[in-house]
């Protein structure tokens, strides 16, 4: 399969790091000009490109930019694309987003209005990068770590949970996008290690209005 990466920050790096491991041809893009990624291009094994190329190039696209760089993206280039959404809304860095303050949509829900023609899946947002790189375990494996998805799209959710399996995770399906809040930032399954039961059980205790201490799934 070809993956095309929109970002190319620690979980950026990491994602094309896991896809290479798997056998999948990958393009890694950012938002500069992409001659600054030559020497990380090199280093993970995969091609560069424009984002706009990256978008083109894949079956299925990440996209792992800073959230408030989402109407940025080449919303053209990625019509008909699955498109796995890692972003998540950190104010401090994104600013002030009044949608989200008062819980009236998600994150992933804005991706789709920004990406009104992509196919958009919610999935691996909820693991730190170091993790996704060295958590994964084979299929069966005792305490193999579980990681939630949401999509509105069942064949583009089909593929990403394919794509989880093979990267060494259980995919705990969590529903519709409009659901994916709960597992955004600060909620209880957000980046913890937690088994199929854990991450199930996690889901379901969200809360809308209530979030974890900032940083406490930072270990």
């Amino acid at each position: 399969m070809k993956i095309g990466i929109l970002g190319a920050g620690f979980l950026g790096r990491a994602m094309a790091t896991v896809a290479k491991n798997h056998g999948h041809e990958v393009m890694i893009s950012n938002s500069r000009d992409p001659r600054t990624l030559i020497s990380t291009a090199a280093v993970l094994g995969c091609a560069l490109g424009t984002a706009e190329e990256a978008a083109k190039f894949g079956d299925v696209v990440v996209v792992t930019v800073p959230f408030s760089n989402i109407d940025a993206l080449p919303a053209a280039a990625l019509d008909g694309k699955i498109v796995i959404d890692t972003c998540n809304y950190y104010p401090d860095r994104d600013g002030q987003i009044e949608a989200l303050n008062s819980r009236s949509t998600t994150t992933s829900q804005m991706l789709v209005a920004a990406l009104p023609g992509a196919k958009v899946v919610k999935a691996f947002n909820a693991i730190l990068a170091k993790d996704l790189e060295t958590d994964g375990k084979p299929a069966g494996a005792a305490n193999r770590r579980a990681l939630p998805i949401a999509s509105d799209n069942a064949q583009a959710k089909h593929v990403v949970t394919g794509l989880l399996d093979q990267f060494g995770f259980d995919p705990v399906d969590a529903g519709a996008l409009a659901d994916s809040w709960r597992f955004e930032r600060a909620k209880p399954v957000y980046c913890i290690a937690l088994d199929r039961a854990g991450i199930t059980e996690g889901l379901a205790a969200a809360q809308r209005d209530v979030e974890l201490p900032h940083g406490s799934w930072r270990h």
